[in-house]
């Protein structure tokens, strides 16, 4: 079995799970279903034998067509509806109801014998900071002893191992198929973010969360959402009985205070700077290695730190410690545990070549995450604050000039380059954050990634801070249909060497 799915598969009769659906939806069977289902998959990629193939209606394509695949690969029923039906080959044992993807989450859920419910599965939703908080809890909890696992933007870790999946959110089947691999590996709690598309697109359905948290919400996938209204609607569903039993938000946002008029569900707050926020953090001592803090919260003083900078790293630690407290767990072992690791991947995470000044990666492909960053890394830099910055492509592009806005007002030089241009035009998506960037910043445009990170570290000094944002943990640049090989850290690593090198050749001739 892959890590993906459980040693020990479940075994169900297609017929029985046919009848079961039957509960759901209108369902019609055609074929005989002699077969018992073990595993459920949408893609013919990741079938075993034994599988249910859903075969789903996507935007290109009627998942349908590729069914001949999956049963070679095993699958022995397809769920489809009424016009997928008639794309099968002839004698596919099929179960058909009008829409599957509604009965998708909850058909995987079963099929798996429901995995959640025997774990603690904490979902954090929000624009930015979805993955430093469940990572900091989940790092915080296995240095506790506490058998924990997380999903997110840089994979699924479960008990300490790492497990590639390919979204921030997996499909309901791959979802479903994980936590009964914790389940089966020991894992108490599982932390988990949980983006705007997956609540839309059905993939927590059959998830019921402990506790759902909300930390924030700014412009992002607005190529997906027809507004801030309607994103905010995406985010706000998490909030009601049917996917969580409690919830945790942010007084300190805007859209965390709007949530507490629209949940359905009991909930709790906590922030930064709110006193009657039930959880709160106070005394807080920032520096650039971290920060130091007491949490408060109902019948509860905890000493907490964190090893990331900036008061929004306080905000996420505080967000961790609480919804852990929420779920039960004990927030003086969860602080204890997050004080004694280190930092996320991509997540101003700091590139030492031993150079005489600073070099940072971080994730903020967004505008509210790329002030920030920027925010909290001006206070640390005794020079100029450079910053290499660019904006995707085939994504939201009314945020491409305020990202440059933003840029050009913090930073003293902004450097524009290429992310992820995808297949759109790279030079049109450059002069579109160019537009925005008319602060009083020098700015620079160098349309490849790995020359912008040359001509970034080639101009710091003594004392200043490069920041190349945007990519964060990612190891490859999307151009076309073509993903290339290229890390931000690696690249930075590399080009800081050369300079350095350079440098010190130079003064010595």
């Amino acid at each position: 079995m892959s890590a993906t799915r459980p040693r020990q598969a479940p075994s169900t009769s297609a017929a029985d799970l046919a009848d079961w659906l039957g509960g759901l939806a209108d369902v019609s069977v055609h074929g005989d279903l002699p077969y018992a289902v073990s595993g459920i998959s949408l893609s013919t990629a990741r079938i075993h034998p034994g599988d249910l193939y859903a075969a789903l209606p996507g935007a290109r394509a009627h998942g349908a067509d590729y069914a001949g695949q999956a049963l070679d690969a095993g699958a022995v029923v397809v769920l489809t509806d009424p016009t997928g039906l008639d794309r099968l080959p002839p004698g596919t044992p099929v179960i058909v109801v009008p829409e599957p993807r509604r009965v998708l989450g909850r058909l995987a859920a079963h099929v798996y014998r429901d995995p959640a419910t025997d774990l603690r599965v904490i979902g954090v939703t929000g624009t930015q900071g979805k993955t430093t908080t469940t990572r900091i809890l989940e790092q915080g909890l296995t240095a506790s002893g506490v058998t924990s696992a997380v999903i997110g933007t840089v994979g699924t870790r479960i008990a300490g191992e790492d497990v590639k999946t390919q979204l921030t959110t997996p499909e309901a089947p791959d979802l479903h198929g994980l936590f009964a691999v914790m389940r089966e590996r020991g894992v108490d709690t599982c932390a988990m973010e949980v983006s705007s598309h997956a609540l839309v697109l059905g993939r927590v359905d059959g998830v019921v969360f402990d506790v759902a948290t909300f930390l924030n919400l700014g412009r992002d996938h607005l190529d997906f959402h027809h507004d801030l209204d309607d994103y905010f609607s995406a985010k706000a569903s998490l909030f009601t009985p049917e996917r969580a039993g409690v919830g945790l938000t942010n007084l300190d946002d805007e859209f965390g205070r709007r949530l507490l008029d629209v949940a359905t569900i009991p909930m709790s707050t906590y922030s930064v700077r709110d006193p009657g926020a039930d959880w709160r953090a106070s005394d807080v001592v920032l520096s650039p290695s971290g920060a130091t803090f007491t949490v408060t919260g109902p019948g509860v003083e905890v000493a907490a730190a964190v090893h990331l900078p900036g008061e929004f790293n306080v905000s996420n630690t505080l967000a961790a410690i609480a919804s852990a407290a929420l779920a039960g767990l004990d927030p003086h072992q969860v602080a204890d545990g997050i004080a004694r690791v280190g930092g996320v991947p991509g997540r101003l995470e700091q590139v030492d070549r031993g150079q005489d000044f600073s070099v940072v990666v971080d994730y903020a492909h967004k505008p509210d995450a790329l002030e920030a960053v920027l925010a909290t890394l001006r206070p640390l830099t005794d020079g100029q604050l450079v910053v290499v910055v660019g904006a995707g492509g085939d994504r939201d592009t009314l945020k491409r000039p305020v990202m440059g806005e933003i840029a050009a007002r913090l930073a003293d030089v902004v450097v524009v380059t290429d992310d992820n241009p995808r297949t759109e035009d790279p030079a049109s998506i450059r002069a579109a954050v160019l537009a925005g960037a008319q602060g009083a910043a020098e700015v620079l445009e160098v349309g490849d990634r790995r020359l912008a990170i040359r001509e970034a570290v080639r101009r710091a000094r003594t004392g200043d801070v490069v920041l190349i944002a945007g990519k964060g943990h990612e190891t490859g640049q999307t151009v076309g249909d073509v993903v290339h090989p290229f890390d931000d850290r690696v690249v930075a690593a590399e080009e800081i060497g050369a300079a350095t090198g350079a440098r010190a050749e130079g003064s010595t001739s």
